[in-house]
């Protein structure tokens, strides 16, 4: 295991497989189902990650464990609070890439660690530095110049940064790690899940060979980027995972553009420059914490202190979002 300011070249490669399945492979799968219904989609993400995730878990270990908090009713509540907001967020994913909005999911996810911080001024009263508040209004002008341009609010990019800021709030309550808290979400959503594909009126599942197998191989590849994130994390500082974050709606955005050919105008470019500004300024303040951090952590080194659990990660909750180990 890494000292708490070291980055592993292991956590690296974890992250950015993560990344890169978020942001590239999973849009060019989604793609590819685009005369599948989202729901039915969302559907077969659910189930055929149950059995996934069931395994997984039996080879951690961990399976009894994680079966006995289905009788903690305080867990199995929050657990169907995040379900609900994640199985929301993937289906406005879904939607977008489908319905050639790839560009506006990008947006979403540019956003999301501004409303993070946001939603932790608010709900946990974490003053934001001067910088990230800066960064958060320059945000806000992105979004209304393309709200005024489009005539009307980018909700594709809102509810995807909203669900996902929400999500990450409410992970932080479930006192469970990345694999235990995946399987919760989606076993609770079996149920609901069935019943979608029980009550459309038209299923592609079992109609075709290739649709049929690229819908449950969905289920891992949903499962999949999570746990890859969940080890990364674990191994780099926070300023590093939260630089790499942007690498998802880097590569969702330039597939969107140059492989599925969405329209980019000069107003959504100016729009995306105050966001990319905005991102920029936070990173700035991400970076000028995690040294202050190691300075502390060096400081109680060279006093014999043991500095193991400053800026690491303790597990990830979701695509591009972690919580650090306070949490």
């Amino acid at each position: 295991m890494p000292t708490a300011y070291t980055d592993t070249k292991r956590g690296f490669v974890y992250a950015v497989s993560a990344y890169a399945i978020w942001g590239l492979v999973l849009p060019l799968y989604m793609k590819a189902l685009n005369h599948v219904s989202p729901f039915e989609i969302v559907a077969h993400r659910v189930l055929w990650a149950v059995p996934f995730a069931v395994l997984l878990l039996w080879w951690q270990g961990t399976l009894g464990a994680t079966l006995r908090l289905l009788t903690d009713l305080r867990t199995v509540l929050l657990a169907a609070l995040t379900a609900t907001l994640i199985s929301l967020n993937w289906g406005t994913y879904v939607y977008a890439i489908i319905s050639g909005q790839a560009i506006d999911a990008a947006l979403g996810y540019y956003i999301n660690p501004l409303l993070n911080v946001l939603l932790g001024a608010i709900i946990l009263k974490e003053k934001p530095t001067r910088l990230q508040a800066i960064a958060i209004g320059l945000a806000a002008i992105g979004v209304v110049i393309l709200t005024v341009k489009a005539g009307g609010l980018p909700w594709i990019a809102l509810v995807l940064a909203c669900s996902f800021g929400t999500y990450g709030l409410l992970r932080k309550m479930v006192k469970v790690d990345a694999a235990e808290g995946f399987f919760l979400e989606v076993a609770l959503l079996s149920l609901p899940s069935i019943l979608v594909l029980a009550t459309l009126p038209q299923i592609r599942f079992g109609t075709d060979m290739t649709e049929t197998s690229m819908l449950v191989v969905a289920g891992p590849l949903t499962a999949i980027p999570l746990i890859l994130f969940a080890a990364g994390a674990r191994r780099l500082h926070f300023a590093t995972i939260g630089i790499l974050q942007y690498l998802v709606p880097t590569m969702l955005f330039l597939t969107a553009v140059f492989l599925f050919g969405e329209p980019f105008g000069l107003w959504q470019l100016i729009a995306f420059a105050f966001i990319w500004t905005a991102l920029a300024i936070y990173t700035v303040t991400l970076i000028r914490q995690a040294r202050a951090e190691r300075r502390r952590l060096r400081g109680a080194a060279s006093q014999g202190g043991a500095p193991t659990h400053g800026a690491r990660f303790k597990e990830g909750d979701g695509q591009g979002h972690a919580t650090r180990t306070r949490a």
